[in-house]
């Protein structure tokens, strides 16, 4: 994110009673801020504070992004138990974990810096003259958008959490907070993205911030918005009157042709990977990015580290790369079916020789060891007299019934470092200067089509295009020689729409939240557990999901031993 002077608001928890070393040195910097926002560039300043909230490994930087949307049918973590950080993504981990605490508590400093700003700079508004007030407005804008996503993202994975809107509600009594039900906090997440679009420009008719790389925009408040609509609309609000809300703002976002897909799905990758700010598709993207990466206190993530393609170091040109997230094979075997891809097909593809793109810029069927040769080593690799022979290994890789063990490493490949980053390469084995989309337009398309289907029972032609537009890009084509078929009832629709998601998203953090607000995260477990015994895979977090609580995450038991009206999700009493 940018960087500049930030005020730091180090809350400790949502409350703060009972942390007086906290508090004496809240108070100092209270103080220290006292007269500071008198100019658009100093509000600006204080903003990046709450954008620098979403680089934290607790945030976007590892935690939100990918290492809580693990334990699905398209990815899980490392290995066969559920030892050191192996325990969430299995689902085995205690309401003390403090990832869940780390979680909760930076989304709420997110939520305080917001509430902050708003206070502050209101108290202040009427000072600026009125060119200035337009810029104030969009700022002010800026903030309720983050806040909306703050909010969302912990009512939809923690339910009834405390719905703090003030400062002062911050350092009320603990022992005095309450829970809100889901659907008022899904009202003020409602009203923060209203505001926001009502005041915010599009990304490329933004005339009054200098750089609007990766800020929020109209668009990007308007694509929330619908995916809000979609989710309130799911388990467990269940709130079906939202379908027609979440189609009409993705429709008049998509009408607006402000935002498009990008020609090429690879682009997007290419992107991300090197700090390419493009407004085309990107609605929402957390930077990680700095032409000064190389100093430690510049924003990092664990983005293609953690979650990529796995990679042994060489010294003094690249860091390595874990690997710890795991494809599920089903997935991948479900994929190349779908294709007709295999063993009997001419070059391995199916008789159009068309086949969906982004399955293998999705899934790494490879690593990089330098210690086994140049460029990526399939893991199904056969050797002819003790060198790898590409053409067996190929054919290992795409018979179902071969090397079943090494095919358990495939991992996620939309962050290849080795094979996307061209500048501002990090050394380390930890971390990356590589960007994550949190919404893109694509995203936008696939919940209007979802959700014309909901509200009209039944897909329309609108429906119907905006999928295929997706499918169009996926298989490299501009006729109808891949869309969906015609005719389909809703449950089709409905099947197929979801099926989409899973394929054009992949590993982008959304299937997890998808399947619960589908009501079927349990049974789509289940049923992942019973397909890998099938082939003797390993499939650790279907041996610990519980139905009726692993939908949501616990409230972490520091909140609820501080806070004595807080009650815990079902499951994790």
């Amino acid at each position: 994110m940018k960087k500049g002077i930030l005020y730091i608001l180090l809350l400790a928890s949502v409350f703060t009673t009972g942390c007086s070393d906290f508090l004496k040195e809240e108070n100092k910097v209270d103080i220290e801020k006292e007269g500071f926002l008198t100019t658009p560039e100093q509000a600006e300043t204080v903003l990046y504070g709450i954008y620098q909230t979403t680089t934290a490994d607790a945030m976007y930087g590892y935690y939100l992004s990918f290492y809580f949307s693990m334990g699905t049918d398209c990815e899980q973590a490392e290995g066969n138990t559920t030892n050191n950080w192996r325990i969430l993504p299995a689902n085995a981990y205690p309401t003390t974990q403090s990832e869940v605490q780390q979680a909760w508590q930076y989304l709420y400093i997110g939520i305080y810096r917001a509430n902050d700003f708003l206070e502050r700079i209101s108290a202040v508004y009427d000072s600026f003259n009125e060119e200035d007030k337009n810029l104030i407005t969009v700022y002010m804008a800026e903030a309720r958008a983050l806040r909306g996503l703050f909010y969302f993202e912990l009512v939809r994975r923690f339910g009834n959490i405390p719905l703090i809107t003030t400062t002062t509600m911050s350092y009320m009594d603990p022992r005095e907070a309450t829970q809100e039900e889901p659907a008022k906090v899904y009202e003020f997440i409602e009203a923060d993205l209203k505001y926001a679009m009502e005041n915010l420009p599009w990304a490329t008719e933004d005339n009054y911030r200098v750089d609007n790389s990766f800020r929020l925009s109209k668009g990007a408040a308007m694509g929330l918005l619908a995916k809000v609509y979609a989710t309130w609309a799911g388990w467990p609000v269940k709130d079906t009157s939202k379908w027609e809300l979440a189609a009409k703002t993705a429709g008049e976002l998509i009408m607006s042709g402000k935002h498009d897909l990008l020609s090429e799905f690879e682009q997007l990758w290419v992107n991300t990977c090197n700090g390419s700010w493009d407004p085309t598709e990107s609605l929402i993207e957390i930077s990680f990015y700095s032409p000064t990466y190389k100093n430690s206190s510049d924003p990092c993530g664990r983005i293609g580290k953690w979650n990529g393609v796995k990679t042994t170091a060489i010294a003094g040109k690249r860091g390595s790369c874990a690997g710890n997230e795991k494809v599920v094979h089903n997935f991948v075997l479900d994929w190349r079916e779908e294709d007709g891809v295999g063993v009997g097909y001419p070059n391995g593809t199916n008789p159009d020789g068309l086949v969906d793109k982004r399955r293998d810029l999705s899934i790494a069927n490879y690593r990089y060891d330098d210690s086994l040769g140049d460029g990526p080593i399939l893991w199904a690799a056969e050797k002819t007299n003790g060198v790898i022979d590409p053409i067996k290994s190929q054919e290992s890789d795409l018979d179902p019934d071969k090397r079943q063990k090494e095919k358990q490493n495939y991992t996620p490949a939309k962050w290849d470092i080795e094979k996307y980053v061209e500048t501002g390469y990090l050394l380390n084995n930890d971390q990356s200067n590589v960007n994550w989309y949190i919404l893109r337009y694509a995203d936008v398309l696939l919940i209007y089509a979802e959700a014309l289907n909901e509200w009209k029972n039944g897909p329309t032609n609108e429906a119907y295009s905006a999928v295929n537009k997706v499918r169009r890009r996926a298989y490299g084509v501009s006729d109808t020689s891949h869309d969906l078929e015609i005719g389909m009832n809703a449950d089709e629709f409905r099947q197929a729409v979801r099926k989409e998601r899973k394929y054009e998203l992949a590993f982008e953090g959304h299937r997890r939240l998808d399947l619960v607000r589908w009501d079927v995260y349990y049974e789509t477990v289940m049923e992942t557990l019973k397909e890998q015994n099938e082939i003797s895979g390993n499939y650790v977090v279907g041996e610990y999901t519980r139905k009726g609580q692993h939908e949501l995450m616990p409230i972490p038991q520091r909140e609820l031993d501080l806070c004595k009206k807080f009650k815990q999700n079902p499951g994790w009493e």
